[in-house]
């Protein structure tokens, strides 16, 4: 039988605050240890600051992690963004550096995004860099450090950019993607669009210029959620939820709204996967059908424990000597 792999976005970086979102390290560990329970193989994480607003913190991943692992039952893969402040998405050398000072620096990280090319993030909004030597960075910190690459795709240009990526050596195969569908600035949350991903995958893979072992998985933000899981599963992908993505449950027989949680999201999720006759991946299966090693719990906990805030503090003040100019108030998602 067929295995569905679910991904839960816990927290994201750009929903406002006022939802069911959480924020704190321990509160984000808590939901992921009961996202796991309810069928939920992957947790992606983004960090928030004390003011609500998307941050890349090491600091806060290394709290976040550890709080996860202490869960010693909770073999969940663990996924860290690579892009959750906009202040720092603006292709300079510090804010290249903040993006990706967890992944160095903080053990147990299993995954990471790759957001394979730049677009425009809404109107008025700002522009998401990802240019190719950020990229490039980035895929040999990943071969380095044994962090599986997600690929991000917001648009069908970034699967062409994968490839190049793929061909030259910066990132090894098997490929996964996650087809990332509603932000604006990208591709819509349709079936329709979720399609030409597939197709334009397959051609690639046909033409040579995608590996033929890729796996992919989908979400869609907003109303855009509920067909794009279903179509995901019908087409033999994975799924993401979580209220990175989406805060509305549905709706009652009165029309009124019912706000989602994590829970909420990936159990249904889990119970679309059954009822389409598939079965929800378990974490040890989605490592395995991802191509990552088996967790090794006692050596993670043994290497979280052997890092110290002091450490976590003086790298993360080491990166002011490439020239920072973050603003504080221009973050995105704060109270």
């Amino acid at each position: 039988m067929a295995k569905t792999i679910i991904t839960a976005a816990m927290t994201g970086a750009v929903t406002p605050a006022g939802y069911n979102i959480p924020e704190k390290p321990a509160d984000i560990a808590a939901q992921v240890y009961e996202c796991w329970k309810l069928g939920a193989s992957v947790c992606h994480l983004h960090m928030r600051d004390d003011n609500g607003m998307g941050v890349m913190d090491p600091v806060k991943f290394f709290e976040t992690i550890k709080a996860i692992r202490s869960y010693k039952d909770c073999d969940i893969i663990i996924n860290c963004t690579s892009s959750g402040d906009n202040r720092v998405s603006d292709d300079s050398p510090y804010g290249n550096a903040c993006r990706t000072i967890h992944h160095r620096i903080v053990p147990g990280i299993e995954m990471g995004t790759f957001d394979a090319g730049s677009f425009n993030w809404g109107v008025p909004g700002g522009v998401f860099h990802n240019s190719p030597n950020m990229l490039m960075a980035l895929g040999k910190l990943y071969q380095e450090k044994g962090i599986k690459p997600e690929f991000e795709i917001f648009d069908f240009g970034m699967l062409r950019a994968s490839g190049a990526y793929w061909q030259q050596g910066y990132v090894v195969e098997p490929l996964h993607f996650q087809f990332c569908l509603g932000v604006m600035g990208g591709m819509d949350a349709t079936t329709k669009c979720l399609q030409v991903l597939i197709d334009e995958m397959h051609e690639l893979q046909t033409a040579g210029k995608l590996p033929k072992n890729c796996t992919w998985s989908a979400f869609g933000t907003g109303k855009g959620h509920l067909p794009v899981m279903f179509a995901s599963i019908a087409n033999g992908g994975h799924i993401r939820v979580g209220m990175e993505d989406n805060v509305v449950y549905g709706t009652d027989k009165d029309g009124k709204k019912i706000m989602a949680t994590n829970m909420m999201l990936v159990e249904r999720a889990a119970n679309a996967v059954r009822a389409f006759g598939n079965d929800v991946a378990t974490s040890a299966e989605a490592r395995q059908m991802l191509s990552i090693p088996p967790l090794d719990h006692d050596a993670v906990i043994k290497a979280l424990n052997a890092i110290t805030y002091e450490f976590l503090e003086a790298e993360k003040e080491k990166l002011k000597a490439l020239g920072t100019t973050y603003t504080v108030e221009k973050g995105m998602g704060g109270k």
